[in-house]
């Protein structure tokens, strides 16, 4: 059994200022999409890497990769281009050749190897797993108490079929979800399991995000 991992870059650039997929852009000499891959491919477990991309958005994934990249088509969503992806992944699911199945952003290009070793370990054990960091400077429009917050990041990962199962029935009843997690707790019993998060996993959205990324990668 093994472990797929799911780079999703499906986006765009438009709130970047970008003028193409703002995966596409450059941080450090590379592409924030080969960062991303390349991290994936050296994950324990990881057999198969597939990267969801708009058609006729294919960015050039050649290289010497340690494991098989593969693409799918991406949707007009997020949750969609993740559905594209397990049905990409369907039969290696579906044959327990992969039992788990880890999602990632491509557009936070600094998440570690070892967030998603942390992510995936915890979803073979949990059922589901994803990094979290508290929620900082949030209160109330009255000024009262706010409950313990936190933000969610990816990687995300959970055991291969209960999700494919959750994303099938999603797809029956017609439901879009903001994040996997979401779709997975509305379709499953399935129990996750909140990890620490890296402070430096940001996901580059704003025109800002990109020089901070290119600080932080040279801190590292």
């Amino acid at each position: 059994m093994s472990v797929a991992a799911v780079v999703l870059a499906g986006g765009s650039g438009s709130r970047l200022g970008a003028d193409r997929n703002k995966v596409l852009l450059t941080l450090g000499g590379e592409s924030l999409l080969r960062r991303s891959v390349r991290t994936a491919t050296l994950v324990r477990g990881v057999a198969v890497v597939v990267v969801v991309v708009r058609a006729g958005d294919e960015p050039d994934l050649d290289g010497d990769w340690p494991v098989p990249v593969e693409t799918a088509p991406g949707g007009g969503t997020r949750h969609a281009s993740e559905w594209s992806a397990l049905q990409h992944l369907r039969p290696r699911i579906g044959s327990g050749e992969v039992d788990v199945v880890a999602i990632h952003d491509a557009a936070r290009p600094l998440a570690s190897v070892a967030l998603w070793d942390t992510v995936v370990s915890a979803a073979r054990e949990h059922g589901g797993a994803l990094p979290a960091r508290p929620a900082v400077g949030v209160v109330r429009r009255d000024g009262g108490p706010v409950p313990d917050l936190v933000t969610v990041q990816t990687p995300q990962a959970f055991r291969a079929v209960p999700l494919l199962e959750a994303y099938a029935a999603a797809e029956r009843d017609g439901f879009t979800g903001t994040d996997t997690a979401s779709c997975v707790t509305a379709y499953s019993e399935v129990r996750l399991r909140a990890v620490d998060g890296e402070v430096t996993n940001l996901k580059v959205t704003w025109a800002e995000d990109l020089p901070l990324a290119e600080r932080l990668l040279r801190r590292r």
